[in-house]
């Protein structure tokens, strides 16, 4: 792969956010299919585990990564 690779901050503005939803916000994939195929390839870590989950709640604290990108999820300030 020629993509960079892709490290972002993600200010959650409620409880928590599905992990699909997270990976197509922060445009790791295009679609919720894309999303839904790279969770269950087993290509998704949520802190460092594998997760299979695609609708497992992501919330403020934890890491979502994957072989090009990584996303910090915090609280949002506001």
């Amino acid at each position: 792969m020629d993509q960079p690779f892709l490290q972002e901050t993600f200010q959650l503005r409620s409880d928590f956010i599905p992990l699909c939803d997270l990976l197509k916000y922060c445009s790791v994939t295009d679609s919720g299919g894309e999303a839904k195929h790279l969770i269950s390839a087993g290509e998704v870590l949520v802190d460092g585990a594998v997760e299979l989950r695609r609708r497992c709640k992501i919330r403020a604290g934890q890491v979502v990564s994957g072989l090009d990108f990584q996303i910090h999820v915090v609280a949002d300030a506001g």
